[in-house]
């Protein structure tokens, strides 16, 4: 099974390329828990909200079948924003990121305009919390590529690079 997941800011592009890649690849992608799980709360959480939402991303993960699974986030995403808004990041969300859960993440650059969402939190520290995404990554020994440009800038990239793990 390969594992692929999209990373990156708010309003990187994650969910437009994770359409694309289900498109191409004729498969459905793992949607992103935090959304489902802060509709709920009206956008309402805590610190201690943020391993729930880790445990529902990583239950959707591990219980989705296929050969190749394309994950709309990452847990890069709960650490970065955990550590950004709160300054820590639990145990839990650490010992995810201790797993080899992806083949490859794929990291979004915030180079396209911002797109309001009443679940969207941060306009502004875009491009500061995509230094903090690579750094997470680096840290971590993750395999990555970062994509930016046009959405079919990315999707041929993506798209290349998936390819290549397939084939190994």
């Amino acid at each position: 099974m390969i594992r692929i997941a999209i990373t990156g800011p708010e309003s990187s592009g994650k969910t437009t390329l994770c359409k694309a890649l289900s498109a191409y690849y004729g498969l459905g992608y793992i949607p992103e828990y935090a959304r489902t799980y802060l509709e709920k709360t009206k956008g309402k959480y805590e610190q201690s909200d943020l391993d729930h939402i880790a445990r529902g991303q990583y239950d959707n993960l591990i219980n989705a079948p296929g050969d190749l699974l394309i994950c709309d986030t990452d847990f890069h995403v709960i650490e970065v924003w955990s550590a950004y808004k709160y300054e820590s990041v639990s145990s839990y969300i650490s010992s995810l990121l201790q797993e080899d859960l992806f083949d490859l993440h794929i990291l979004c650059k915030p180079d396209i305009p911002w797109d309001p969402d009443p679940l969207r939190e941060n306009p502004e520290d875009r491009d500061f919390l995509f230094e903090r995404y690579i750094a997470a990554l680096e840290k971590h020994h993750k395999n990555y590529i970062i994509v930016e440009g046009s959405s079919d800038k990315r999707i041929e990239k993506s798209i290349k690079n998936i390819h290549r793990i397939q084939n190994k």
